[in-house]
């Protein structure tokens, strides 16, 4: 395999590798291990899954991300992108559901990595991204009104609609001292930052609320829900399970592995161009896939839950000083120490704290800047965005992305079918018009019962039809028909079936085409097409002198 396709940036940095450089690492992977521990345990928990599950998936993801990665300092792990899609999956198939489906995801990153697919990724449209993102941030936010009232609801509906609705009839019966516990946490994480950026308002809120906890029920005071009233946790890394894999399966699952898929490599691609910027590094798109998707084979048979490249502890890792892959590592190494020999404590943790970083981590994913930017621009960009925020709150992640996409290809070629021109000559040509000046002439002459058609922009299904159409709407039938080419940069399929179709037709009528200007690329699709040995060579012309030639000896026959 090539190098410069496949190579992780861990063997770049361990060439010169010093005692200072893995200080300034061990710092940061220490650092960023604290802040991914919370978030790992409330990505988990709010998944739907355990908070070891959410630890073991920070750990074994984080490794691979960092070991293979092909970026110096991105940070892999779960992330709250992915609550929704998990939630759902395991609401519908189950845990095994989710197995299945992430491994999957997995598959088809690395193929996307081996397809040098990793440049693609990166044209996915900004509106939908926006879009997606924010309908996640709000869904999230959703998910956790019932740990934050201390509602106690058991049995929640899955859809949006419903959800509130059984949150209002529900309301009668709020907890305040989980109210509490989860306002206070949210006005530590927002306030925690005026006295200290070194430690995460996130790690801070759960540190003081567990304590808060722990010596309330001491003193038999409160009534409030912590984790290990909810889960057992287990201080160990889980034993490898297997994953049964079949057609049924993958047809069930395929949507939403490919859904987990897309979202990850989005999301871990965005972060390391992110830290590309920060740290005037580039990273090897390709190699970050691979990695993202070797981490997403393994991760199921540990139970865990997707990874990919997480922004927040990304920067985390940049502000305090990583800068080769070992920070990384450092990182899922402190998160193995804590489930090891701290992982009981986890379960005093109350679920009102937790619910109140994940708000937080909503409010901050929700991207509500960018919402406004984009509804200040074009209508287009804005139903784009408007449509797949919708689609994922009340529908689906999964057909919020395909309808979004769909809509913005569509979009698109509306575009372009609009802003490409077709002008017709009779009698003078202007090249000065059209910014060309040949042979010192300004001004040709078109011989009697010419016509010179110009096409400017792609020649695809869109334009193909107005080109009929221009040629409809003039409804006369000349003896030649020049069409300039020279600013088309590529036909499509249905373009050089309707070229066909009316070299054919005009015939018939007494009209020949000439060609004009046509680049080398159109050239080769045209002869391949069978164009250029309908046409004959002779009314394949290079430039628009040699078509009026052309088309004044075909006028003289």
């Amino acid at each position: 395999m090539n190098g410069s396709f496949f190579r992780p940036k861990l063997f770049d940095a361990i060439r010169g590798y010093n005692r200072e450089r893995f200080m300034a690492d061990l710092m940061a992977g220490i650092i960023v291990g604290i802040v991914a521990l919370p978030l790992a345990i409330a990505f988990g928990i709010a998944s739907g899954v355990s908070p070891e599950t959410g630890l073991v998936t920070a750990i074994i993801g984080g490794f691979i991300v960092s070991f293979l990665g092909g970026s110096s300092v991105q940070i892999g792990g779960p992330t709250g992108a992915f609550i929704v899609i998990v939630y759902g999956i395991i609401h519908k198939y189950g845990i095994d559901g989710l197995i299945i489906a992430t491994f999957i995801a997995g598959v088809l990153l690395l193929v996307m990595g081996l397809l040098r697919l990793g440049t693609l990724i990166k044209f996915i449209p900004y509106p939908i991204v926006v879009g997606f993102t924010a309908g996640i941030a709000l869904t999230i936010f959703s998910t956790q009104m019932n740990d934050l009232f201390g509602l106690g609801i058991t049995d929640m509906p899955g859809d949006f609609i419903s959800k509130w609705w059984t949150y209002f009839t529900h309301f009668s019966s709020v907890n305040f001292w989980a109210l509490g516990m989860g306002l206070l946490s949210i006005g530590i994480i927002i306030y925690s930052p005026r006295l200290t950026h070194k430690i995460p308002g996130s790690l801070i809120a759960i540190v003081l609320m567990t304590v808060t906890a722990y010596l309330l029920r001491m003193q038999g005071i409160g009534a409030f829900e912590t984790i290990g009233d909810r889960f057992t946790i287990s201080a160990q890394l889980p034993k490898p399970v297997g994953v049964e894999l079949n057609l049924e399966t993958i047809r069930l699952l395929f949507p939403s592995a490919f859904t987990i898929a897309l979202l990850g490599a989005i999301e871990s691609l965005l972060s390391a161009s992110v830290a590309d910027g920060v740290i005037s590094e580039k990273h090897n798109s390709n190699t970050e896939l691979i990695a993202q998707g070797a981490a997403n084979i393994v991760v199921p048979f540990f139970g865990g839950i997707p990874v990919t490249g997480a922004i927040a502890r990304t920067m985390t890792n940049i502000n305090n000083g990583g800068r080769t892959p070992i920070a990384g590592i450092v990182h899922a190494v402190v998160l193995l120490l804590i489930l090891l020999f701290l992982g009981p404590l986890t379960a005093y943790i109350p679920m009102a704290c937790l619910a109140g970083v994940l708000i937080m981590v909503s409010y901050n994913m929700s991207g509500w800047r960018s919402v406004i930017n984009i509804g200040k621009g074009p209508r287009s960009d804005s139903l784009v965005m408007l449509v797949t925020f919708l689609l994922t709150v009340i529908l689906d992640l999964t057909i919020a992305i395909e309808i979004g996409l769909l809509l913005a290809m569509l979009l698109f070629m509306k575009r372009v079918t609009e802003s490409t021109r077709i002008t017709v000559s009779k009698g003078k040509l202007d090249l000065t018009r059209a910014g060309e000046i040949a042979h010192h002439d300004e001004v040709l002459d078109i011989p009697e019962g010419v016509e010179v058609y110009e096409i400017e922009g792609p020649f695809f299904f869109g334009i193909a039809n107005r080109f009929e159409e221009t040629m409809a709407t003039i409804g006369d039938r000349p003896r030649v028909r020049i069409i300039r080419m020279r600013r088309v940069p590529f036909m499509d399929s249905t373009g050089l079936h309707n070229l066909g179709n009316l070299i054919r037709m005009s015939r018939r009528e007494g009209t020949d085409i000439v060609l004009s200007g046509v680049r080398e690329q159109v050239r080769e699709e045209l002869t391949q097409a069978g164009i250029v040995e309908l046409l004959g060579e002779k009314n394949v012309c290079a430039d628009i002198q040699l078509a009026l030639q052309q088309a004044h000896l075909i006028t003289k026959k």
